[in-house]
């Protein structure tokens, strides 16, 4: 009980969290910088290939999503065969969604270029890369979705390391076949893909190694075809909102890139440097809002009902106090830090001009993350579904185009419109949570068994 106790608290969960996305943070500013060292137009490539990428990882990450919940749920309700039959059948058609994408990506590579307004110079650079890079989604599909998997009964320590390794790898990969260093021929940005390939496969291989033997009974390989109908239908439930969520917010920031994609190379370099450094902002709050969710839907699968809803308020504040904090450093070194990363007067002044609404931004940020994703981890994801198709569409999309186009607001004018949208919906699902509709309708068939006696209950605290 005790173990357990430890396992599910918030610290337990939130460190190893943290660690891995600083690592990423820190070894994805790197790989920016790699990037950059090819060209501004390298970055501004890749800036617009992850945004589709993202996209299309919607058809997958719906699956993961809903999964990664109800692992969490099982798992806190005793049902460990249950959890383990929802892992495997989140891993196999994940991954069948991900082989299909990578074959659409790799011959579809120009077209979906245009679809976003790329100028046409650097169509051949966006071929190249989306290609190869699209070719392994199959392994994106399979890494997130173990890492979900794993993440989700408690392990955070697992997909820690083997983030850190992967990231570690590509780093490395990246230098020597950019510079054609290592023994390794100079393939520029190429390189930068097939870098991502490998590091990615050995990913895929070291998760695959640590779910086998994740949950109580080991998975064989037999196990792979296994399917239960009802436990599926519960993944959609809770999936398929999520991935509307997830596909409305995807898309709404494609629509405003390809808004920046008609101000040129420049707002589009500009906005990507940006959100590297965004990221160093938030980070602490992310890992916080990831580790509450796991947490919160741990209590809700065991019945701690009282204790899920203190956990959302305390994961909440923890994060914006810790994103407050970092939103000041972000003041601080945001022009430095933009000087590593390009010499164009153009582009750095274009970023520093954002910067002040960039920290204003991340405590709504924070608190949207923090109780949306409380309300996700109890099942209710179609309320956050509702508000993002309004939110992320009329406010953050566009207003992007009124102030960002039609007043000639340029890039600041898009800042303003996501700071907009962030707020708002960050006291929507504030509400939402403050309210508790789903948090009583679980409690509804416990008052028929109270008089039994009280179920024993285990402690979480912030701190193991």
């Amino acid at each position: 009980m005790k173990a357990e106790t430890n396992k599910y608290s918030l610290w337990f969960l939130a460190w190893p969290i943290f660690v891995e996305l600083l690592l990423q943070l820190l070894l994805g500013a790197v790989d920016t910088l790699m990037v950059s060292r090819v060209s501004d137009d390298a970055v501004a490539v890749v800036g617009l290939a992850n945004q589709i990428f993202q996209a299309v990882m919607i058809l997958f990450m719906t699956v993961a999503s809903g999964a990664g919940i109800l692992i969490a749920q099982k798992i806190g309700a005793r049902q460990q065969e249950s959890a383990r039959t929802v892992g495997i059948m989140a891993v196999t058609i994940s991954g069948l969604i991900g082989a299909i994408l990578s074959v659409i990506l790799y011959l579809e590579a120009v077209p979906l270029a245009r679809l976003f307004q790329l100028e046409e110079r650097l169509i051949p650079m966006a071929h190249t890369y989306i290609s190869i890079v699209g070719s392994g989604m199959v392994l994106t599909a399979l890494t997130a979705t173990l890492s979900t998997a794993i993440r989700n009964t408690g392990n955070t320590k697992g997909p820690m390391i083997v983030a850190i390794g992967m990231n570690v790898i590509h780093v490395v990969l990246n230098y020597a076949w950019i510079n054609g260093a290592l023994g390794f021929p100079q393939l520029g940005l190429t390189g930068v893909a097939i870098s991502t390939l490998v590091s990615r496969l050995l990913a895929t291989c070291m998760l695959l190694y640590m779910f086998v033997s994740i949950f109580e009974r080991k998975i064989r390989w037999r196990d792979l075809g296994v399917f239960n109908r009802k436990l599926f239908s519960e993944i959609i439930r809770i999936g398929w909102p999520l991935g509307i969520n997830m596909s409305s917010w995807v898309l709404s920031q494609l629509a405003i890139y390809s808004f920046l994609a008609t101000m040129g190379a420049a707002a589009l370099a500009a906005r990507t440097y940006m959100n590297t450094l965004e990221s160093i902002c938030f980070m602490l709050g992310y890992s916080i809002a990831l580790s509450s969710q796991i947490q919160i839907a741990h209590l809700f699968g065991s019945g701690q009902t009282q204790a899920a809803y203190k956990a959302g308020y305390r994961g909440t504040w923890i994060g914006l106090g810790l994103v407050g904090c970092n939103s000041i450093l972000l003041l601080i070194i945001g022009k430095s830090f933009l000087g590593f990363f390009s010499s164009d007067n153009v582009i750095i002044e274009l970023a520093l001009s954002c910067l002040v609404l960039t920290a204003i931004l991340q405590p709504g940020r924070m608190i949207n993350m923090g109780f949306g994703n409380a309300l996700n981890a109890i099942g209710d994801t179609r309320f956050n579904m509702v508000i993002s198709l309004f939110s992320m569409w009329g406010v953050a999309a566009g207003l992007s185009y009124v102030l960002g186009l039609h007043y000639g607001w340029g890039l600041a004018g898009i800042y303003v419109a996501m700071m907009c949208d962030e707020y708002l919906r960050g006291i929507l699902v504030a509400i939402r949570w403050r309210r508790k509709k789903y948090l009583r309708i679980a409690e509804e068939p416990k008052k028929g068994i109270e008089a039994v006696g009280p179920t024993p209950k285990v402690s979480y605290t912030s701190h193991p």
